[in-house]
């Protein structure tokens, strides 16, 4: 009896070309071995099986995922059966207590609403002019004098951290209008900024556990979810302090004209009674998503940037080359502390390439997961059933040979680039900023952050990373490094003495 069980499972749940599935287990005890390297573990079978294949554990059906690479299938699920594949009730239930309605973590109407009046407010000169000035001001008021002090003192600052506090201050800003001031002189410790964090990771750490297991936890207030509780009170008292202030100054007789997210759906009311359309805790939950997505994205990508350069002076020079350029064709006489324009940081192409590259390889989110709402069968012929989880590996789509070519791994910015100019990939191809419906509003913002960041720092300083040090990735919403990235910096002017001439 035993052994025809054995012959039975086998037959019906092993993956002809990947792992081995365990009876009862699954394949538990392979993603338990290989749990801290999990992105490229996932990688490596999406290889060996062609692009796709199913995580199985045979009696606990939520945690059969089907898995894929492909980018048929990716475009099938984000964009041509778009309505099939929403975030669905695992995933809004999973992250709920720290995201709420809010856009990044609702589907249908609710979704639609939020994207319809985000987008208008993002496109609209005096949001982008608020962004250009946003972060010129955190560039050169902030985030300069603080990497100078490390140089003159010859100190290791934890370059994640600062560029973590960097889009913190610019997105809270941008989606409160209000300042945290995480990047002041000192790095003071921000609660807001620690609670964020820590609620982040403690709301990822639910999905490794069945549903009920921290349903119960949270009700019992133990574990876990005692210390997510502790971080979200801090989140609501931040967020409903910042939402008070700014009803105070829009019901003055004379309010000023804001620009960031918050002040946008304050203003929209409803026609028929006048009233505001929303409420504290929806608008609440519009900050905080807009937060999550323009806090860590952006910071992780510098990261991964940086650490890449270190390898590849090549590419560093080459982005040296290119803002000499750009700054002798401004017709500048002194360069010694170059100021970037927005005009100027758009015509970086190779600086955008070499972005673009980073992220291709180390995307910032490297997973995403939908649910299935109908029997389909994808491009490929991966049949997926009702209620079941699709996950597509944005890390491992990077790293494919049959979708790169051979060169897969290397860091070449160049592969972006023809005729001198950056040219994009598909959406289904390069996944980063998502795609379909559901492409990132903020790309264009994202873009403009890390090419500000990226230039004044490479004009300015020589990084190097701490000898000796690895960077590990850490399990969570986003591709962060488990320990930081340590370097020391060094100045160096983007021209020699006698490039630069007083005027």
């Amino acid at each position: 009896m035993i052994a025809a069980y054995l012959v039975c499972h086998f037959l019906r749940y092993h993956n002809a070309k990947g792992p081995l599935v365990w009876p009862i287990v699954g394949m538990i005890p392979q993603l338990s071995r290989n749990f801290k390297q999990g992105y490229d573990w996932v990688t490596g079978i999406l290889v060996q099986t062609g692009g796709t294949f199913t995580f199985i554990v045979p009696w606990i059906p939520s945690l059969n995922v089907v898995v894929t690479s492909d980018p048929q299938n990716v475009e099938y699920i984000l964009k041509t059966n778009f309505a099939n594949f929403p975030k669905g009730k695992i995933l809004r239930a999973g992250f709920h207590d720290l995201l709420g309605s809010g856009i990044f973590n609702s589907d249908h109407n609710t979704w639609l609403l939020q994207r319809k009046l985000a987008s208008l407010e993002f496109y609209t000169k005096s949001f982008r002019d608020l962004t250009a000035r946003s972060v010129q001001r955190l560039v050169h008021r902030r985030l300069l004098p603080i990497l100078r002090h490390a140089a003159a003192t010859s100190a290791t600052i934890d370059l994640q951290d600062v560029m973590l506090r960097f889009t913190f201050d610019n997105i809270c800003i941008l989606a409160f209008g209000a300042d945290p001031g995480c990047l002041c002189a000192g790095l003071p410790r921000v609660p807001f900024a620690r609670a964020f964090d820590v609620a982040t990771t403690l709301t990822l750490l639910r999905f490794t556990v069945p549903e009920f297991s921290w349903k119960l936890d949270r009700l019992l207030g133990i574990r876990r979810e005692r210390k997510l509780h502790e971080c979200l009170k801090t989140i609501e008292a931040f967020a409903a302090d910042v939402i008070a202030k700014r009803k105070a100054e829009m019901a003055d007789d004379r309010p000023s004209r804001r620009s960031d997210l918050l002040s946008c759906f304050l203003s929209s009311t409803d026609p028929a009674t006048g009233k505001p359309s929303y409420s504290d805790k929806f608008l609440r939950d519009v900050a905080i998503n807009f937060i999550l997505a323009g806090r860590d994205t952006s910071s992780v990508a510098l990261s991964w940037f940086f650490w890449l350069l270190q390898s590849n002076p090549r590419v560093e020079a080459a982005i040296l080359d290119e803002l000499r350029t750009v700054v002798r064709s401004s017709g500048r006489r002194c360069v010694r502390d170059p100021d970037f324009s927005v005009e100027e940081l758009r015509s970086m192409q190779y600086l955008h390439a070499a972005l673009s590259e980073s992220l291709r390889l180390y995307p910032s989110v490297p997973i995403d997961n939908k649910e299935v709402v109908e029997d389909d069968t994808l491009p490929d012929g991966t049949r997926v059933k009702k209620g079941r989880r699709v996950l597509y590996s944005i890390y491992s789509m990077g790293r494919m040979e049959s979708i790169w070519g051979p060169d897969c791994l290397d860091f070449r910015p160049e592969r972006w680039i023809k005729n001198g100019f950056f040219v994009p990939e598909s959406p289904f191809k390069y996944t980063a900023f998502n795609a379909g419906p559901r492409l990132c509003l903020g790309k264009d913002v994202a873009y403009l952050q890390m090419k500000a960041i990226a230039a004044s720092i490479l004009s300015r300083f020589s990084v190097r990373v701490v000898d000796g040090h690895v960077a590990k990735q850490k399990l969570s919403l986003t591709l962060f490094m488990r320990n930081g990235l340590p370097v020391t910096l060094h100045h160096r002017p983007l021209f020699d003495d006698g490039d630069c001439h007083s005027p």
